[in-house]
């Protein structure tokens, strides 16, 4: 799609948190096209069909564990961040909970048809949290093609491969 509101414009809207719908709408109508996390689609590959996109490299490149792990199948694989406000994190129990996540988030993920961010990436958050480092990789706009690994280099000057 490439540009903010590119999307074509005759479509049915569904909620984000009913993937049943796309599932069921686009397995119903051979010339249906949705949009779904990976982990549904790979859990209903007897049903639905995925399309591979041009990522800007020339080449289709097809969904897989792999690609939206390292990050080649863009544009539509994204992270997802928490942001913590440092006054709240003071709070023991706000502190706590952070440590969990970052602790969990990598099985709970798994459980939750997301990918894990990598293993240093919960290192490097548990080391913003610990030195009370503030601040966003994204200043306000999310660039394209950028890989976990990119955006974690980009804050932290202690990130090791």
């Amino acid at each position: 799609m490439g540009k903010p509101k590119a999307s074509r414009s005759d479509f049915t809207a569904s909620r984000e948190d009913d993937v049943n719908v796309v599932l069921q709408g686009v397995a119903g109508d051979k010339n249906a096209l949705g949009f779904l996390g990976f982990g549904y689609y790979s859990e209903n590959q007897d049903k639905v069909t995925a399309v591979a996109i041009d990522n800007d490299t020339g080449e289709a490149i097809a969904p897989s564990a792999e690609t939206v792990e390292n990050g080649t199948y863009q544009p539509l694989s994204r992270p997802i961040f928490i942001y913590v406000n440092m006054k709240a994190a003071e709070r023991p129990e706000v502190r706590e909970f952070v440590e969990f996540y970052m602790k969990n988030a990598s099985a709970a993920a798994r459980g939750t048809h997301y990918f894990p961010l990598p293993p240093r990436a919960y290192r490097a958050n548990l080391e913003f949290l610990k030195t009370k480092r503030l601040g966003t990789v994204f200043d306000g706009f999310v660039p394209e093609g950028l890989t976990i690994d990119d955006l974690l280099k980009r804050e932290a000057r202690f990130y090791e491969n």
